[in-house]
Parts: structure tokens; sequence; C-alpha cells
């Protein structure tokens, strides 16, 4: 009795969702694993804050500035290595090994942070130690979470199982970092830490017991000759134009961000003469907008994805724009409000044509490849912001980040139809133009 009435409650809960995400809650395994996905992004939206307050506590004096560096460097560097690094062993591995692989390790190591801590010995090189230990294969449990999306979901449930994702990744960063700023008033940051260690390893015994429903078979399969090497994804995306400007789209786009992102403080406090409640709002909008432009995301299905995805890149450089032109807070506010809305989607998308353009069998080889070149974008385009604040002010810098940003993609839109081009001149091609605006493949 109990069993027919819980089915009667998911059956009547699914029917309040959006028709595109109906069938992701109908599927056991995806149902189940999307809660500790949830639960490890808000973790580490938390960590975002927690990391660098604890290096600001436990930096000897003087020496807080190098430590934060270090520390939030040691948070997210070290993937790019591990990916290139353990190519030859893990590339092997199922997507949800890959990623059971990545969460006990980072449930482990974080998980030291707050014991050595509690016992005094937490030494700033052994904090350092500890978060680059915790994040070297992060690179391949992030290619692991979205190959098993693809492994489990057939293809035409993926995008809006990515949008799910990319979404949770959004609320996590608007959520946690208020969280953490909360929960820090009571505890410790070294116990934050600890939270997120606690939510991985939720996630690392829950992934395990998930098995795919589709394509097990082909995503096992016999490797390809060479794909064993580290850089063999790098080197597969070089003999895949597509999957290659996939690539180099979102690397400019990051880079692109980047500067921008270290503009926006100082446009508020040197432009707009506020302080951080309004640079907090204004971040507090863009997650908002970007959690439902992400949720909007699996709607976008019908629609070819490359289009909407130059539209994507496009858009975000117009609600830049207005920055330079002198506008005013609220103007400012709802432009960046409506770029986040735009942005939601774009992960989402990105991940969706990788997945659709890729061979099964080389799948997690290909975004850990991806994952690792993507690492370097933020912080390249974060230096840069710097130099180019001294010389051009940060009002410049949000308007020349925008402008830039629209002419790449309209350089991405030249490439594309001069490449749809090409492939219907060739005999025996055509231009294809399915439901994901799948030309033929290059």
């Amino acid at each position: 009795m109990n069993q027919e009435s819980d089915l009667v409650t998911s059956v009547r809960t699914t029917r309040l969702l959006p028709q595109a995400y109906r069938p992701l809650f109908a599927h056991a395994g995806f149902k189940r694993l999307l809660p500790a996905l949830a639960a490890s992004d808000l973790g580490d939206g938390m960590s975002v804050v927690a990391v660098a307050w604890l290096a600001i506590e436990i930096a000897p004096p003087g020496r807080s500035g190098l430590l934060l560096g270090a520390a939030l460097a040691a948070y997210a560097l070290p993937g790019a290595l591990g990916a290139l690094l353990f190519g030859r062993w893990l590339r092997r591995l199922p997507p949800a090994r890959l990623l059971a692989a990545d969460s006990r390790i980072r449930a482990v190591l974080l998980g030291c942070v707050p014991l050595a801590w509690a016992a005094g010995v937490l030494h700033p090189v052994l904090y350092v130690a500890l978060l680059a230990g915790s994040s070297v294969l992060h690179a391949w449990g992030n290619a692991g979470r979205y190959s098993l999306v693809a492994q489990m979901l057939p293809r035409e449930q993926r995008l809006a199982a990515n949008a799910l994702l990319s979404s949770s990744v959004s609320a996590s960063i608007v959520i946690g970092p208020a969280l953490a700023g909360f929960l820090a008033m009571v505890v410790s940051p070294a116990w934050l830490i600890g939270l997120d260690a606690l939510s991985f390893a939720v996630l690392a015994a829950l992934v395990v017991r998930v098995r795919a429903a589709d394509g097990k078979a082909e995503t096992e399969g016999a490797p390809q000759a060479g794909a064993d090497r580290p850089s063999a994804g790098l080197r597969l995306l070089r003999k895949q134009p597509e999957l290659l400007g996939v690539l180099a789209l979102t690397w400019f786009f990051n880079f692109l961000y980047g500067p921008a992102e270290v503009a926006l403080p100082l446009h508020v406090t040197d432009d707009l003469h506020a302080g951080a409640g309004l640079l907090g709002l204004y971040w507090a909008l863009f997650g908002a907008g970007a959690v439902l432009g992400g949720l909007a995301a699996g709607a976008l299905r019908r629609f070819p994805l490359w289009p909407v995805t130059l539209g994507i890149v496009a858009g975000w450089g117009i609600a830049l724009v207005p920055f330079g032109l002198g506008a005013p807070a609220p103007v400012t506010l709802a432009c960046f409000t409506l770029g986040g809305l735009v942005y939601g989607p774009f992960t989402a998308l990105s991940y969706t044509l990788f997945q659709e353009r890729t061979p099964a069998a080389w799948l997690t080889t290909v975004l850990a490849a991806r994952s690792a070149a993507l690492l370097t974008a933020g912080p390249v385009g974060t230096a840069l912001g710097g130099p180019l604040i001294a010389l051009m002010g940060p009002r410049g810098v949000l308007a020349a980040s925008g402008i830039a940003t629209i002419a790449l993609a309209a350089v991405g839109a030249a490439v594309r139809i001069r490449s749809a081009r090409r492939s219907a001149s060739r005999p025996g091609r055509s231009n294809g133009s399915g439901p994901c605006g799948a030309a033929a493949r290059p």
C-alpha cells in the first residue's frame, strides 16, 4: 500500500514539472543521483568562502595574501595536471567509477582539513597540499559526471539533464557563499570544508550503485588505438574540427569573462562610489538569472544548438556594453541580470554538443581534456584584467570585454557558416539539420 502511495505521489510530482524534465524524474538512477550531485555542488560553493577564510586565519603574520592565492590555486588548478598525467590509467574506467574515485579523494583529503585544524597541526604547507591533492582528479570526476549522464539517458533527454546539472552549479555559486558566511559566524571555516568533504563522501557511496541503463556496452567497449595516452583527448579534438571549435569558443568566452570579473568590483567602488552591498547585489542577480536561464535550457531542444550557443555568447557581450556607456546602476543591474539569464544555458549546451559529437568510447577522455583546457581560461583572463584596468579603467574594461565577446560570436558564426558550406560541397555529404542542428561531421 505504501509503495502504491509513493508511486501516485511521484506521478503527481512529475506532472508538475515542465515537459522537458518529466522523463528525467521518471528515471530511477538519475533521480537518485541528482540530489547527491547538487549537495556536492553546494559544498563546493561553501568552500569558495571557507577555503579563503581559513587561509587567512592560519597564515603567518604578513603572509595572508600569499597563502590565500596559493590555497585558491591549489583548490582548482591541479585538476588540469591530473587530466594530462593520469589519462593512461583513468580513461579506461567507466564514468561512474571516475566520478566515485574523484569523490573519494575529495572526501578523504578535504576531510583531513578540519581534523588537522582541530588537532592544531594544520600548517600552511599541509593545508595547500591537502587542497591540491583533493583537486587532482577533479577534471576526470567532472568528465565522469557528464559522461555518466550521456550513458544513462537517451540522446533526446541529455540537454535537459545537462541543464539541471549546470543550474545546480549556478545555484551553488549564489547560495553556497551566503550560507558559508552565515555558518562561519557559528563554526570555524575548517568545519565548512568538512561539510564539503561529507557531501563528496555521500556522492561516492551513491554513485557506485548507479548502473547505466543505455549505451553501457558501447562506452565500455575496446579502447581505440592511442586512447590510453595522456594527451589522447587533445589529439582527438585536433582531428574533430567541430569539437575543437566548441572548445575554442568556450575557452575564449571564459577568457573574456575574466577581465570583467576583476573590473566589476572596481567599477562599483571607483565609478559608482558604492560598497560591498551593491557588488553582492550584482552577483546575486546574475546568479539568479543564470539559474533560471539554465533551467530554461531544457526547452531549447527544438532549436539548432550551434546558433543558440553563439547567440548566448553575443547576448552576454551586449549585456556588458551599457557599463561602458555610463549607464546608471539600476540599468546595469538589469543588464547583469539579463546577462545571467542569457548565460545560464551555455554550459548545458556546450556539454550537449560534446556528448553528441564525440564517440562514446572517447567521451570521458575528451571531457577531461576539455576541463583541463578550460581551467586555464579564467585565470589567464583574470590576470590580464589588472593591467587592462590600469590602462582603460574599470568601465572601459567592462565595455571592451563586452565588445570583444560580441566579436567572438561573430567570428564563431563566420567559421561555422564556412564549415557548413564546405561540408555541403563535398560529395556524399549533406548539411543535416536534425533537432540539434548537427551538420555533417567535418
